[in-house]
């Protein structure tokens, strides 16, 4: 699982990604918003946890700004402060759940789970599609390189790939995969196609996704 931390504290930052790394996450760390913001519309993620507290920008300026892209990774926010004002805010602005310092490791391992999607219902095993080969176990994509990736891109890489060449609309991919999430809108399918196609040039794949944003998207390998 993929999960981007946001921590300012360089002491509770490199606590926290030893102990998720030991969990067995792959952990991206970052020490302020900007950073953060960054990591964030270069890649996907499963979980992303943040602090409300951080220099350049705050937690909630990062939040803000991921849910007006139509970002809807689950987002835990860290703060140190445990006013109800704050909880409310959080949540308000588009928040999963809510951490208050000082925290349990074990209660924070549990609401990062608690986040993470059901994982029972996927294809076990090697897909493969001309070239590309996708890992149900490890989540990993694979031509001449290899890439690890998010959930909902594993998602709909699976769903490309089993559909040997099928056109998938922009509405139906919403309902599949956002049914439960009334924020997501084509935009939010626009971008993790954005992030599988980057992925696909990241491994030397010769497989293309076309489609244009709020329509029809397929996978292809000339």
């Amino acid at each position: 699982m993929k999960l981007l931390l946001a921590e300012d504290t360089a002491d509770l930052n490199r606590a926290l990604c030893a102990l998720l790394a030991h969990e067995g996450y792959d952990v991206t760390s970052s020490f302020d918003g900007e950073e953060a913001m960054s990591h964030i519309q270069e890649d996907s993620y499963d979980v992303i946890v943040l602090d409300i507290m951080m220099p350049k920008k705050n937690g909630l300026e990062v939040l803000r700004e991921m849910r007006r892209l139509h970002i809807s990774t689950p987002v835990l926010m860290l703060t140190a402060k445990a006013e109800i004002d704050d909880r409310v805010t959080g949540l308000d602005a588009g928040a999963d759940d809510y951490l208050t310092k000082p925290f349990a490791m074990k209660e924070l391992l549990a609401r990062i789970r608690s986040l993470v999607r059901r994982r029972e219902n996927y294809s076990t095993g090697l897909i493969t599609y001309g070239s590309l080969r996708l890992n149900s176990d490890s989540f990993e994509l694979s031509c001449v390189n290899t890439v690890r990736l998010s959930i909902r891109e594993f998602e709909l890489m699976q769903e490309l790939m089993l559909g040997n060449g099928r056109e998938l609309d922009t509405q139906w991919l919403l309902q599949r995969f956002w049914a439960n999430e009334p924020d997501a809108d084509a935009r939010t399918v626009w971008f993790y196609i954005s992030y599988l196609r980057r992925k696909l040039e990241a491994i030397s794949s010769k497989a293309i996704i076309t489609g244009e944003e709020g329509g029809c998207f397929r996978l292809t390998e000339p």
